[in-house]
């Protein structure tokens, strides 16, 4: 998957988050976005999922040297952020099996293996609105990770992991990122010290 931005920027308002950004995203890579609270890597980041529509410039998505309508982009694209809610009402093992309704599940994987690997195989009957909010990050990270998507970004990936959770995240990169795009927002360095393209935001405000 290929992620082109050709002088792209965004505005709130008359406020430029930032603006005149040309860049090109490749699978097989890995990405970071960095900047202080505030200059504008949440924004990005939701750009290139296709959530947010940019200001000025362009942005477009190819697949295989195939262009991806804007519409259908969210079928290639998988998200972690905190900002995104979990069905508290469903419990885990509910959650995933609606959740691989909508994107298909890594091949190779079962829902039951997922929670396995996440390390809440005793929790998978629980309501996730009983969850930690530790456990719910896993929840977000095995819901991106283990679907078939050509991208994954994550968006502050470790946000409420302990260290044994943050052990859990360079593990999902390792053994299931490695040929995907992949783009990390944030402003800790560990989180993104596989990332050998770094993208200050903060130099692109006008």
């Amino acid at each position: 998957m290929r992620i082109l931005l050709s002088d792209t920027g965004k505005r709130y308002n008359r406020e430029w988050i930032f603006r005149h950004l040309t860049y090109t995203f490749e699978s097989g890579k890995a990405y970071a976005i960095t900047g202080s609270n505030g200059s504008g890597k949440s924004t990005l980041l939701q750009i290139l999922s296709g959530a947010l529509t940019h200001s000025e410039g362009s942005v477009a998505y190819t697949l295989n040297d195939e262009t991806i309508e804007p519409n259908l982009v969210y079928k290639h694209v998988s998200v972690v952020a905190p900002y995104l809610e979990l069905p508290e009402e469903m419990t885990l093992i509910e959650f995933l099996d609606f959740h691989f309704q909508f994107k298909p599940i890594l091949p190779g994987t079962t829902v039951e293996s997922i929670i396995e690997t996440i390390g809440l195989h005793k929790a998978k009957d629980k309501q996730i609105r009983y969850f930690s909010s530790g456990m719910k990050q896993r929840v977000k990270l095995a819901q991106a990770v283990f679907s078939n998507t050509s991208a994954v970004l994550f968006d502050e990936p470790c946000t409420n992991l302990d260290s044994e959770g943050f052990g859990l995240y360079q593990h999902l990169v390792e053994q299931y990122c490695s040929n995907r795009l992949l783009v990390v927002s944030s402003n800790d360095k560990n989180e993104y010290l596989f990332c050998k393209f770094i993208l200050p935001v903060g130099n692109l405000n006008t």
